[in-house]
């Protein structure tokens, strides 16, 4: 999602004819800062809100832990010796089928056990295209001889063999893995219905996300579905959220219709360039509108009976590049070590000291211990913090 927000945040508050009813927000919620900042110990001294029933938890996402040159069995093993209660561990297409006739779950095999014996709850993303974790787009190139064309939306009628591939595999893992009883929900795609952004302007239709989740649940009726979307945090970014996908809604909206349990993504400060020394940032931590948003997104998922929780709470900093820096004795603007704690505390908050929410997945684990490797230890001491304290 960090490629559409950028491209969605340039083209929102630089666009050439931009509404004038835009120009109040942008000043508002946008910010020129140097990326870097010192280090300080407000994260030792803010007040953490309680829980209650809301389990906590993270994502360990491969292709991170690959970009960020760590082992992974000595990362998810490190991560899990936290006492959190719920992980969120992915399925990625080309890695389990690199090759026709491929299957090879090794490496999800172990992350599985590796979590239940820790005694972790789990949620597995199925994908198949779209799975958390840059570049999002995990399709194997065997099942795609061409890209798909820009500004279109992806349709079972025009990929039949795709969608055939698809279910496929979502029917083989599903098979594969119900067993386990530590896989509390699966989760079909990752923000599936909106675009990739400056990567990528196609979007999945609707009508193939729900060809996908019949075959999950046709394989396993009995656990709940979950699906993810981004809730922008800015009014520019949600303005052209909405524009770009306008014509079927966007993945909350789908979420909401399709799943049992709605994911939200939750990244209240981000960057949308870099201007010479220093970086323009857009900042929604603040916008009260946000929390209409939250009352009205909760209200209608418990009058239909879903659960609702933070699927990705911004826990590592989102800047005007690809990999989060790891600046030596500073942090990034963007998500310093007392963020991890105050963009929980706003989702409790907003969802009612968490009674209303059924987990919060914080997102950057991997980059907590790339920052202890380089001697700051802030951050992973916060989220020691906060699950002691919560």
């Amino acid at each position: 999602m960090r490629r559409v927000v950028r491209r969605a945040a340039q083209a929102a508050a630089f666009g050439a004819g931009a509404a004038a009813l835009l120009t109040l927000p942008v000043a508002l919620e946008a910010r020129l800062k140097r990326a870097t900042r010192p280090l300080t110990d407000e994260w030792q001294r803010l007040p953490i809100e309680p829980r209650g029933e809301t389990l906590l938890g993270m994502s360990f996402r491969s292709p991170q832990v690959d970009a960020l040159g760590l082992d992974a069995r000595a990362t998810l093993h490190t991560l899990l010796s936290y006492p959190f209660q719920l992980i969120r561990l992915g399925a990625y297409w080309n890695r389990i089928e690199p090759e026709p006739g491929a299957f090879q779950t090794a490496a999800l095999d172990w992350q599985i056990d590796a979590a239940e014996r820790a005694g972790k709850q789990i949620i597995l993303c199925l994908g198949p295209l779209k799975t958390f974790g840059y570049p999002e787009f995990f399709v194997p190139a065997h099942r795609l001889q061409q890209p798909f064309p820009e500004h279109t939306r992806i349709t079972p009628s025009a990929y039949p063999s795709l969608l055939a591939a698809a279910t496929d595999f979502i029917a083989r893992l599903v098979e594969r893995y119900r067993q386990h009883e530590s896989i509390v929900a699966w989760q079909l795609e990752h923000e599936a219905v909106d675009p990739l952004g400056v990567e990528h302007s196609w979007r999945m239709d609707a009508s193939f996300v729900a060809k996908e989740a019949e075959a999950v649940r046709a394989t396993d009726p009995n656990r709940p579905l979950m699906m993810n979307g981004f809730l922008a945090a800015s009014l520019p970014v949600l303005l052209s959220q909405w524009w770009q996908t306008r014509d079927q809604g966007d993945s909350l909206a789908i979420a909401e219709r399709m799943a049992d349990i709605i994911g939200i993504d939750y990244y209240p400060r981000h960057a949308v360039m870099a201007l010479g020394s220093r970086t323009l940032y857009l900042d929604g931590s603040r916008g009260s509108w946000q929390q209409r948003r939250w009352k009205r997104l909760l209200a209608r998922a418990h009058a239909r009976g879903q659960k609702v929780m933070v699927a990705e709470g911004q826990a590592e900093p989102w800047e005007a590049v690809t990999t989060p820096p790891n600046p030596d004795r500073q942090g990034m603007y963007s998500c310093l070590p007392q963020h991890v704690i105050e963009n929980y505390n706003a989702c409790m908050r907003r969802s009612q000291h968490g009674a209303s929410l059924y987990a919060y997945l914080f997102w950057g684990a991997e980059y907590w211990l790339v920052r202890q490797q380089s001697g700051d230890l802030s951050y992973m001491q916060a989220f020691a913090r906060l699950l002691d304290q919560a």
